[in-house]
């Protein structure tokens, strides 16, 4: 009795053993590294968290200042007919009203996004380029949106499709602002500039939405109001902490 107990236990030990090795191989070829990082403070005083996404540090909230990190104040635009057209740097908060602000941040048109005084000191709002690479990395366009959204439906709109939030991106649906001054999408998508041109009247963003898991790659005036999420400067020294794995 002892000697089948002993054997059946064994056998337990070597079953279970496997189990555990299959499971961490298959973390291991399925899994996205994520370190949290320090946070960083924008020039009103405003504290983000951050996350390192394979090798770019991103902030984990978007962005809310309304001063360039000079301490120079951003035109603060609310009127619609001024806002659709503008030339110049401003921001706003969604329906301008400010209670939008700790949750979804301001939105900015491209033109405060080209001052390259928008981001915190060793940060700067991230090229086409960047987001490209963040996107390939979280497994390309046609799924990295559902890795990149806060999960549930705390802010986002049901179904909020493929929202794992797997990369701890946590990006909100902010909505946007269109070019006669208009608002529209708050919970339903998050619009995020590139500092990259397309054309002379156009500049490159990323666009979350509600009922899919894409992060869209496409163009869109220069003039219209979006989400900003600052990437940390790749020559600068490197904060992160605590390192886990998730799939």
């Amino acid at each position: 009795m002892k000697k089948r107990l002993a054997k059946l236990f064994n056998l337990f030990i070597i079953v279970f053993g496997v189990m555990i090795g299959h499971m961490t191989s298959s973390q291991n070829q399925t899994g996205i590294i994520v370190e949290k990082a320090k946070p960083v403070e924008d020039a009103d005083g405003h504290v983000y968290r951050t996350v390192k996404i394979g090798n770019q540090i991103w902030m984990a909230e978007n962005l809310k200042t309304t001063r360039y990190n000079d301490g120079q104040p951003i035109p603060h635009v609310t009127d619609h007919s001024a806002w659709g057209g503008l030339r110049a740097p401003a921001y706003c908060y969604y329906n301008n009203e400010e209670t939008n602000l700790g949750v979804y941040g301001a939105l900015y048109n491209w033109y405060a996004v080209n001052s390259g005084k928008l981001a915190p000191k060793e940060w700067h709002a991230p090229t086409d380029a960047e987001w490209t690479t963040l996107a390939a990395y979280l497994g390309g366009e046609g799924v990295a949106g559902g890795k990149m959204k806060e999960a549930g439906f705390a802010y986002w709109l049901a179904p909020n499709a493929g929202a794992s939030n797997s990369s701890a991106f946590s990006a909100l649906p902010g909505g946007g602002r269109d070019d006669k001054g208009a608002f529209s999408g708050l919970t339903y998508f998050a619009n995020f500039w590139s500092s990259t041109e397309s054309s002379p009247s156009n500049a490159w963003r990323r666009h979350l939405v509600y009922d899919d898991r894409n992060a869209r790659r496409d163009n869109f005036g220069k003039m219209m109001g979006f989400s900003v999420r600052c990437i940390k400067d790749s020559s600068s020294p490197e904060s992160s902490t605590s390192m886990e794995i998730r799939k």
